[in-house]
C-alpha cells in the first residue's frame, strides 16, 4: 500500500484483513491465556539489533487495540536506539527516560496514535548513562502505574546480549515474547540470549520467528510471524 505517507508509518502500511495480522491475532490469542488484570504486561525483546522486536511489539499492539477495543500502552524502553517515535510518528520529547530520571508521572508522558484505544511512550531524550537507570526502583512504580489504567502494557526493549537494561525490565516485568530473525541469528546466539533471560528469573512465553519465509518452502507465499513455544525450536 503506498500513500503520501512514509512507508515506515504503521498505519499506512497495516492491513488488519492481511495474512500477517492473522498471524498477529493468533499470538495475541495465545499471550491473553497468560495475562489477568491485575498481570497484563509483558516485555518483548531479541538476542540482538536488526530482529525486528520492535516491528513485532507495535504491529501486536495494533493488532491488540484493534482487535479486543482494550487500552493497549506501548512502552520504547530502548533508550539507545529508540524507534517507536518514528513508527508512530511522534515527538520523542518526553518519554520513558524522562519518567526515570526526574521521577516525571508516567500518565503524563502517554501519546496517542491514530488508532483508538492505542497510546505510546515513547523513549524520550537520549542519556549518556541509560544502565543506571533501570537499577532504581522507579522502574517498577512506573510498570506499576500504567498496569492500574491499561488493558495491556508491551515494552519493547534492547537486545537481550547487548545491554544490561532488558535484564531489569525481564526480573519485574516477568512475562517475556523474544523475537528471533529466521535464518540469520545462530543457534547459539539465541540459547545464550534464553539462558540470560532465565538467569534474571524472566518467564519466557514464547517466540516469534521473523521473516519466516526466508527459510520455509517455496509454497509459503507471504511473509508472516510464527509464534510457538521456546523448548520447541
Amino acid at each position: 500500500m503506498k500513500d503520501s505517507k512514509s512507508a515506515k508509518d504503521i498505519f499506512s502500511s497495516y492491513d488488519s484483513e492481511s495474512p500477517i495480522a492473522t498471524e498477529f491475532r493468533r499470538i495475541y490469542n495465545n499471550l491473553k491465556k497468560h495475562c489477568t488484570p491485575a498481570d497484563n504486561s509483558f516485555l518483548i525483546t531479541s538476542s540482538n539489533r536488526g530482529e525486528g522486536k520492535s516491528t513485532i511489539a507495535s504491529h501486536l499492539a495494533l493488532t491488540i487495540a484493534q482487535f479486543t477495543k482494550k487500552k493497549v500502552l506501548i512502552i520504547d524502553s530502548d533508550l539507545r536506539r529508540p524507534m517507536m517515535h518514528k513508527i508512530f510518528k511522534l515527538d520523542n520529547l518526553f518519554g520513558f527516560k524522562e519518567c526515570l530520571s526526574d521521577s516525571q508521572d508516567p500518565l503524563q508522558a502517554v501519546k496517542k496514535t491514530h488508532q483508538k484505544n492505542l497510546y505510546v511512550i515513547t523513549a524520550g531524550a537520549r542519556t549518556g548513562t541509560p544502565s543506571s537507570l533501570f537499577e532504581s526502583e522507579t522502574v517498577a512504580n512506573v510498570i506499576k502505574k500504567v498496569q492500574f489504567y491499561y488493558d495491556y502494557v508491551i515494552v519493547d526493549s534492547a537486545p537481550v546480549l547487548a545491554v544490561s537494561d532488558t535484564l531489569f525490565l525481564g526480573a519485574i516485568l516477568r512475562k517475556t515474547i523474544f523475537v528471533v530473525l529466521a535464518g540469520v541469528t545462530p543457534r547459539e546466539v539465541v540459547l545464550r540470549a534464553r539462558d540470560v533471560l532465565l538467569d534474571s528469573n524472566a518467564e519466557i512465553l514464547g517466540v516469534v520467528l521473523n521473516n519466516a519465509l526466508e527459510v520455509l518452502p517455496y509454497y509459503y507465499d507471504y511473509k508472516y510471524y510464527e509464534y510457538d513455544r521456546f523448548r520447541e525450536i
